[in-house]
C-alpha cells in the first residue's frame, strides 16, 4: 500500500514537472520570430495550411492549447527549417534508432568491464591495483566526455587508420558497417560510465565486506570467495542494479555532443541542430525538449521504485 501511494504520488509530480518545462520551452521558443511564409516559395501554402492548423496567428494560450490537442494525436507540427515541409514526428522516429544503437553498444561494454573494475579494486582493497584503479577512474570522471572523442578520433583514425572519422548511416543503424563504424562514439560515451561504476562498485562492495555479517559468514565455515559471492555480491548490487536500470531505460536519451561529433544521425544530433538552426526549427524543439524531459523523469522515478523490488526491507514510502 504504501509503494502504491508512493508511486501515485511520484506519477503525479512527474507529469506537474513536465507540464511546467514544457509550458516554459513553448512561451519561450514562441517569443522568437517566425520566419516570414514567402521565404519558403513554393512551400509557401504547405508552411501557411500547417501554421493556420497549429494556431500561429491566434495568442500564445490558444496556441499551446492548439499544441496539445494535436501532440495528443500524435501530430507535433512540421519542419521549417531542418527538414522543410516534413513532418517532425517522422523524422524523429527515423532518428531515432540510431540514437538506441549507439547507446546499446555502449551500454553493453562499458557497464560488464566497470563492475569487473570495481569488483577488482574492492577485493585488493589498498594494494597497488586498487591505487592504479581508483587514480584512473579519478581521472577518467573528471574529464569531458567530448575530450576523449577528440582523443579516439585522432588515434584510431589519424594516427591508426583503424576507423572512419564518422558514422556510416547508410547502411541502417544496426547493420555490421553501422557497428564498425560507431565504435569510436561508443568508446567516446564508455569511458564516463566505466569510472562511474567502477568507482561506485568498488565503494559499495567495500563496505559490505567490513560489515559484521561477513565476518559471521566466516565464522561459519564460508571461504572468501563463498562469503563474498554469496553474501557481499548480492547486498553491494542493491544501490547498484538500479544505476544500470537507469542506464537501460536511458538508452534513447543519447548523447547531443557525441552524436555531433560523429555525425551519428540520432535524435541528439536532430536536437543540437534544431536549436543551432537560424531561427531555430521551433516544432522540432518542442518535440524534442518534450522526449528528452519525459525520459529523464521517468528514469528517476523506476530507479527510486526498483529499490524496494530489488530489497524488500526498504519500503518506498513508508514514514
Amino acid at each position: 500500500m504504501y509503494l502504491f501511494k508512493y508511486i501515485l504520488k511520484r506519477i503525479v509530480l512527474m507529469l506537474f514537472t513536465f507540464l511546467v518545462i514544457i509550458t516554459m520551452c513553448f512561451i519561450f521558443i514562441k517569443l522568437l520570430p517566425n520566419i516570414p511564409a514567402e521565404q519558403f516559395g513554393k512551400d509557401m501554402a504547405l508552411i501557411l495550411q500547417r501554421r493556420e492548423l497549429l494556431g500561429y496567428n491566434l495568442p500564445i494560450m490558444q496556441q499551446y492549447a492548439r499544441f496539445w490537442k494535436y501532440a495528443f494525436q500524435g501530430y507535433f507540427g512540421t519542419s521549417e527549417v531542418l527538414y522543410l515541409g516534413q513532418d517532425v514526428w517522422s523524422v524523429f522516429v527515423q532518428k531515432l534508432p540510431f540514437t538506441v544503437a549507439v547507446n546499446v553498444y555502449s551500454i553493453l561494454f562499458s557497464i560488464p568491464l566497470g563492475l569487473v573494475l570495481g569488483i577488482v579494486a574492492a577485493l585488493k582493497k589498498n594494494t597497488w591495483i586498487d591505487h592504479l584503479i581508483s587514480t584512473s577512474v579519478m581521472i577518467v570522471v573528471s574529464v569531458p566526455s567530448f575530450i576523449y572523442a577528440f582523443l579516439v578520433q585522432y588515434i584510431l583514425y589519424f594516427k591508426l587508420g583503424w576507423s572512419s572519422a564518422t558514422m556510416n548511416a547508410t547502411q541502417g543503424a544496426f547493420s555490421w558497417v553501422g557497428f564498425t563504424s560507431m565504435i569510436p562514439a561508443v568508446l567516446s560515451m564508455s569511458f564516463g560510465t566505466i569510472a562511474g561504476f567502477a568507482r561506485y562498485t568498488r565503494a559499495e562492495l567495500t563496505e559490505v565486506l567490513t560489515s559484521e555479517f561477513m565476518l559471521l559468514a566466516r565464522t561459519k565455515g564460508l571461504t572468501k570467495g563463498q562469503a563474498t559471492v554469496r553474501h557481499a555480491m548480492r547486498n553491494a548490487m542493491v544501490p547498484i542494479f538500479p544505476m544500470i536500470l537507469g542506464e537501460f531505460i536511458s538508452i534513447m536519451s543519447g548523447s547531443l555532443i557525441i552524436e555531433q561529433m560523429f555525425s551519428i544521425p540520432g535524435v541528439g544530433k536532430l536536437y543540437v541542430s534544431s536549436i543551432q538552426a537560424t531561427p531555430p526549427d521551433y516544432n522540432f524543439f518542442m518535440l524534442l525538449s518534450g522526449f528528452y524531459t519525459l525520459i529523464g523523469l521517468v528514469a528517476g522515478i523506476v530507479i527510486d521504485i526498483s529499490y524496494s523490488i530489488i530489497d524488500p526491507r526498504i519500503r518506498m514510502g513508508a514514514k
